[in-house]
């Protein structure tokens, strides 16, 4: 599938309603074959790759991912999926957890900010500023009024970056409650995933449905076009993969980095 049908499928067109208790989870119809999707992947991380060379060399722009989701969604198995062929050089990774101290006694945007790639990088945010609207929504952290506000400071902030030369891509993993139960599961029964289960993601999914609900204002109201949003079905971890790796390829092509022509005369020099 090409890019642009995905896009299709998956985009929050800015303006429009996410309608996020409609969209399917599954994806059926986005790489039905699970051979090919991962095949697919493949090349496109292999891809990828050499894109990103061409954005370090050329140094003058960034790609930043936002990956944002529910527990269990995917965020780190779609960065070993998507990224796993670029080298460190090129590529950061930045996961948001609870905040420290210190960037409690800042404005929630500060560590975000620290964050973000340089100039030729590829920045992978697993979790972001979105949690300013999210957890700390639903769990009552912060005021209403201020987070009220925070969805236009939000935009502000992303219409900053991309107007400084960062293109910006925000994948929301898209999983169903009933694959959710399955996944905490399967970290229950395996001794080796023990350590990935947190009884504290029973607490978030016990608020379900309110989560479902600020994740909804989220892509209704930071669905930019400087920043648009696309809802990725997240049920299978192949297909979700497919379609997130299809996506960054097909924005790096299209900001089309170059290598940097010599100042010099590559002939008129003579090794000896």
């Amino acid at each position: 599938m090409d890019m642009e049908a995905i896009d299709q499928a998956i985009l929050v067109k800015p303006g429009s309603k996410s309608a996020l208790g409609k969209r399917d989870a599954l994806g059926g119809d986005l790489f039905p074959d699970k051979d090919a999707a991962e095949a697919h992947v493949k090349l496109c991380a292999k891809e990828i790759d050499a894109l990103q060379d061409r954005l370090w060399a050329e140094g003058k722009r960034a790609l930043l991912v936002v990956l944002q989701g529910i527990d269990t969604s995917g965020k780190d198995g779609t960065v070993r999926g998507v990224f796993n062929q670029c080298g460190p050089l090129g590529v950061s990774v930045t996961g948001f957890g609870k905040p420290s101290e210190e960037e409690l006694a800042h404005d929630y945007l500060w560590r975000i900010h620290k964050a973000i790639p340089k100039r030729g990088m590829i920045g992978v945010f697993n979790r972001s500023h979105y949690e300013d609207v999210l957890v700390v929504k639903v769990r009552k952290y912060a005021p209403a009024e201020a987070i009220a506000r925070r969805y236009d400071q939000i935009n502000a902030f992303e219409k900053h970056l991309s107007e400084n030369g960062v293109t910006i891509l925000k994948f929301m993993l898209h999983i169903s409650k009933e694959e959710q139960r399955q996944r905490l599961q399967e970290r229950l029964d395996d001794p080796e995933k023990h350590w990935k289960f947190n009884p504290a993601d029973l607490e978030d999914r016990a608020l379900w449905d309110e989560y479902a609900k600020a994740y909804e204002i989220v892509l209704d109201r930071c669905s930019t076009p400087h920043a648009p949003w696309r809802v990725v079905p997240a049920d299978k971890k192949w297909r979700r993969n497919a379609i997130i790796a299809s996506v960054v390829r097909g924005t790096l092509q299209a900001m089309n980095p170059l290598y940097p022509k010599a100042d010099f005369d590559p002939k008129a020099i003579r090794i000896e």
